[in-house]
């Protein structure tokens, strides 16, 4: 339920309601309700404590338990005389124990005098702490004000053990239950999982946070009802969940789809998508937090994949996230010592046989691991931006060794450099380019630049105005993976190319025979717009003759060669 404010409150942990809308003040007085039928015995403690505290006076029972019902959250503790008349103070404290909320505040019983009996039952019926008449002043303020620093010690003890909007275990309290439970059942095996909503920021975005926090506690409190008394639940992080169960055998795709799509019908929010990731028969050895991280890792594997909702954690991903991890910690080193080298695969005219052009490819040489494919650091260096400063040192290189091939008189050929769709978000992209070129004295018309097609559905509108930039200056623009993905006609009209290099995977796929009208009706359009076609991947004598009746330009594939690093294609170039 929200207040007025929109804050939530009234959250249930574990049975009991707790209230987190309010702060306590260190500086404000504290509020105490003396409830008291005789007036001499109200004033006597009111003229003790008021200094120090706020003091609000009832004389019965009913009355008492129409201010403690509309004033809870105010009150710190409650001076409560046994013997009234009517409804009495053992009566009124069965009342309290009763409620959520008023059994959190103390009480402290008054009696006639020492009576150990009496007070025994006091304490039985749930008074904090007793005081007798005649009150001594200096034994009233010190019982009082330990029974409010207790119970104050004990809402913020409750602030760090709960979740302040679920009222499931924060995360550090969750990783001590889990410990607990473990040890507690040492013969049983248990299994972690996590979950988290797929794009939640986005519902943020889409339907308020307010409704956001809606979901969360929904998503909270149907989590709860499925534990069983063995189990234990936790929001560890911003929408994320994570929960010890006693180890299931199979943990099933369609039912996690199914629990999915029709158990969440009744959701705040149309139709979450929510994914589970699960590290199965914990290792009691590791600390929680890596037990959570497995099955993060294994959640991590699924997010934004389709009817995907669960996957099992398996050695194999903590393997490739530390190899992950030290591509990463080791990518600036290895470009200071030049452990990155650019490779070159020829294209051939399709008329001629001859080699009129290559491409660079960057591959990694590493002391330890061997030969990297760019398939494996490449996403990873476009994920952390890493990647701008491998590509200018391509360009840098790829410059550097085409005027060493000019000194010493070999052909003139255009040598096609990639451009991430991260760099086109850098200012001055082309001029840095230009820069380059104009270093070696590089003829701009030699120095082909490739732009994916993936690269231009996210960002067309930048990349248009850094092509026609480019073009201006002389540099010709390939469209690389023609066909990979979204290839529109409206894309060849808006973006200004000089080469279509058609996706490997017409070429490559078993039914090329049935590919052959679509790739005839791209070189014939690419024709009628005066633009060049390479195709990329040629395997077999077969696929060449096949292009080349197709009207083809260029090919490069393994029939050919394989990319091959600077010195090699410097001989293969010099064989013609």
């Amino acid at each position: 339920m929200r207040d007025n404010q929109g804050r939530y409150r009234n959250m249930r942990v574990d049975g009991a309601r707790y209230d987190y809308g309010s702060r306590i003040s260190l500086n404000a007085k504290r509020t105490i309700l003396v409830i008291n039928n005789n007036p001499k015995d109200c004033e006597a403690l009111c003229s003790i404590l008021r200094d120090e505290y706020d003091m609000v006076r009832v004389g019965s029972g009913q009355a008492a338990l129409a201010a403690l019902r509309s004033h809870a959250e105010e009150i710190s503790a409650v001076i409560l005389e046994m013997n009234m008349l009517g409804m009495d103070g053992y009566m009124l404290m069965d009342i309290m124990k009763g409620d959520h909320f008023l059994s959190a505040i103390p009480v402290v019983a008054t009696t006639s005098e020492e009576d150990e009996v009496e007070e025994i039952r006091c304490l039985e019926s749930g008074a904090s702490d007793f005081l007798t008449r005649p009150y001594n002043p200096e034994v009233v303020k010190h019982r009082i004000a330990s029974i409010i620093r207790l119970r104050e010690s004990a809402a913020m003890l409750n602030m760090l053990k709960y979740d302040y909007l679920t009222g499931l275990y924060s995360r550090d309290f969750f990783y001590r239950k889990v410990v607990m439970t473990l040890e507690r059942y040492p013969d049983k095996e248990f299994d972690i999982i996590c979950s988290d909503v797929e794009k939640f920021k986005m519902i943020n975005e889409r339907y308020g946070i307010l409704r956001g926090d809606e979901l969360l506690c929904y998503l909270a409190e149907r989590y709860r009802k499925r534990l069983r008394e063995t189990e234990v639940c936790g929001r560890i992080g911003g929408d994320v969940f994570a929960f010890l169960v006693e180890h299931r055998k199979d943990y099933n795709e369609q039912q996690f789809a199914r629990d999915v799509e029709q158990g969440f019908q009744d959701a705040p929010v149309l139709k979450p998508i929510i994914k589970f990731g699960v590290y199965e028969r914990v290792d009691r050895m590791l600390p929680v937090s890596g037990m959570c991280d497995r099955a993060m890792l294994a959640l991590g594997k699924i997010k934004n994949h389709y009817g995907k909702y669960v996957a099992v954690y398996d050695d194999s991903m903590r393997l490739s996230l530390l190899r992950e991890q030290r591509i990463l910690d080791e990518m600036e080193m290895a470009l200071k010592k030049k452990q990155f080298q650019v490779y070159y695969q020829p294209k051939h005219d399709t008329k001629n046989g001859s080699v009129s052009g290559a491409e660079a490819l960057v591959r990694w040489i590493h002391p330890e691991l061997g030969f990297m494919s760019p398939g494996e650091f490449i996403p990873l260096f476009e994920k952390n931006g890493f990647i701008t400063e491998l590509d200018l040192y391509v360009w840098e290189d790829v410059c550097r060794t085409m005027a060493s091939w000019k000194e010493r008189g070999l052909p003139e050929i255009s040598v096609s450099v990639n451009l991430s769709r991260v760099d086109f978000s850098k200012p001055q992209l082309a001029q840095k380019i230009q820069g380059v070129a104009d270093q070696y004295q590089i003829p701009h018309e030699l120095l082909h630049l490739e732009v994916t097609e993936s690269a231009y559905t996210e960002n067309a509108q930048q990349i248009i105005h850094v092509v026609d930039e480019l073009r201006k200056m002389g540099f010709k623009i390939e469209m690389d993976d023609f066909g990979a993905g979204y290839s529109s006609l409206n894309m060849l009209n808006e973006l200004s190319i000089d080469v279509l290099k058609l996706d490997m995977r017409f070429v490559q796929n078993r039914s090329f025979t049935r590919n052959k009208s679509i790739l005839r009706f791209i070189i014939n359009l690419s024709k009628w717009m005066n633009l060049l076609t390479v195709a990329e991947g040629a395997e077999t004598k077969e696929q060449v003759d096949e292009l080349r009746s197709l009207g083809c330009d260029y090919v490069q594939g393994y029939y050919f060669a394989k990319p091959m690093p600077g010195d090699k294609f410097e001989a293969y170039l010099s064989q013609g």
